[in-house]
């Protein structure tokens, strides 16, 4: 072979990711698209190909034909659940569960399992981590226990795949898709051919059986799912299940739906007693106090759709230290960085020899600009000693000028402070329907509300001497 013809057969020879197709001339071993390892391998030239007509599986029908019966929800005995996904389960539908270790994936799946099995529903949880008396435990644990709830402990697909043929479930619970394997295939558990084949043969037993079937993912380091990246796009439902493990609080986040919203939010409270539902949790993250205190305001944030009402607290201190320090709790230190440069530039407030502690109650995490105003208010509050008055719930976003800026979701976000109490609201300009029995200030620049806020504590302490 010559030189030139050496030449051309390295320049045809291509490496192609499996994963999302980007191409190199030369052997990576991470792919240079999606950054997966282990995804890079050679293929041949591309030949062209002729497929023959093949025959058909059903005739095709116009769609107002196509009945509709079997993709029909059924709820899954678990409220906050059903409205993540839509209205419940639909058969033949398979979602993938993702969170971090020790969140309560296997708890709440478990929960789920007895629940939908109590309404004579045979369910088959299947465990591919744990043994089933560990499981078993558990279940006693939290109450859930029922007669049509089976039990396995199986890491091989086609174990899995007798279960089934042996229990026809209308639930199906696999806990988790990394742990099994296949014999069909090479690679150890979890990995990328591993999971793909497990998962494939998973989702074609679901559709052609009608089975609603539950996967459990594990997470990387950086919080994505574990896998494959078709993984996510072959399911039909992808949820995250988040949550800081030192509080009770967990939130079930749906970020694929094709039965239903993809920005609905459900609340748990993760205890000693298993998981139990918060239909309202906007209690959790209110301090109840007779007497106002400085540094507090209380704003309402929207977890997906859903209007939670929280307070926010500040607390400024002086500091020896050349560098003051900035610490955050639930907040995020952008956007606090962000509104403190604002209050120190656009509102006077001398910051630059104090240290500023701010955090949210309950653990819940705000990172939504409509926080800023609640956030501002609790650090000049601190600032100044001087209280907001009770009743007071303070919405909107701070410009870099120190505008205050509008925000989506406005009536609710009222709706939800009126239903808890609150009769005064700071709202930015043009805020819409208005609540019956709530009072409305619309505020347009951050310095003159803080200039109305120092004149009120110099007015307040001026009484107070006299």
């Amino acid at each position: 072979m010559t030189r030139v013809a050496k030449t051309a057969s390295r320049e045809r020879a291509a490496f192609r990711c499996t994963e999302c197709g980007w191409q190199t001339s030369k052997w990576i071993g991470r792919c240079g698209e999606c950054q997966a390892w282990g995804s890079v391998a050679e293929v041949g030239a591309v030949r062209v190909r002729t497929v023959r007509p093949g025959p058909v599986t059903a005739t095709a029908r116009p769609i107002e034909q196509v009945s509709v019966e079997a993709a029909q929800t059924r709820s899954s005995g678990v409220a906050e659940l059903d409205r993540v996904l839509g209205g419940g389960l639909v058969p033949g539908a398979v979602l993938l569960l993702a969170g971090e270790p020790g969140v309560g994936k296997s708890t709440l799946l478990l929960e789920v399992a007895a629940r939908f099995a109590a309404a004579d529903a045979p369910t088959l949880y299947v465990t591919a981590e744990e043994s089933a008396a560990q499981v078993r435990l558990r279940a006693d644990r939290i109450g859930a226990l029922a007669d049509e709830l089976y039990l396995a402990a199986e890491t091989d697909l086609g174990a899995v795949l007798g279960h089934l043929d042996s229990v026809k479930p209308d639930l199906l619970v696999l806990d988790s898709v990394q742990a099994v394997t296949s014999t069909e295939v090479e690679g150890g558990a979890g990995g990328v051919t591993q999971v793909r084949e497990v998962a494939g043969a998973l989702i074609k037993t679901a559709k052609e059986r009608g089975i609603a079937t539950v996967l459990v993912g594990h997470v990387t380091k950086d919080g994505s799912i574990a896998g494959p990246r078709v993984l996510e796009h072959l399911v039909d439902v992808v949820l995250y299940f988040e949550g800081d493990r030192h509080a009770r609080l967990r939130m079930l986040r749906a970020v694929k739906n094709r039965f239903g919203p993809s920005d609905e939010v459900g609340c748990f409270d993760l205890g000693d007693g298993g998981i139990e539902e918060l239909p309202d949790p906007s209690g959790l993250f209110l301090t109840r106090r007779h007497d106002p205190v400085p540094g507090t305001c209380v704003t309402v944030a929207l977890e997906g759709r859903r209007p939670l009402v929280a307070e926010v607290q500040a607390l400024v201190a002086p500091t020896p230290l050349a560098t003051p320090r900035r610490a955050s709790s639930g907040l995020d230190s952008s956007r606090l960085s962000m509104v403190l440069a604002v209050l120190e530039r656009r509102c006077g407030l001398d910051l630059s020899k104090r240290d500023v502690y701010s955090a949210t109650v309950g653990g819940v995490r705000m990172a939504e600009p409509a926080a800023d105003l609640a956030i501002g208010l609790a650090i000049a509050s601190a600032t100044l000693d001087r209280p907001l008055p009770t009743g007071v719930v303070a919405i909107g976003e701070i410009g870099l000028a120190g505008e205050i800026r509008r925000v989506t979701g406005l009536s609710r976000r009222l709706a939800e402070a009126v239903r808890l109490g609150f009769d005064h609201a700071l709202v930015p300009p043009d805020p819409g329907t208005i609540p019956a029995g709530l009072r409305v200030n619309v505020v347009t620049d951050m310095g003159d509300l803080l200039t109305t806020l120092a004149q009120s504590a110099s007015s307040g302490a001026r009484r107070s001497r006299s």
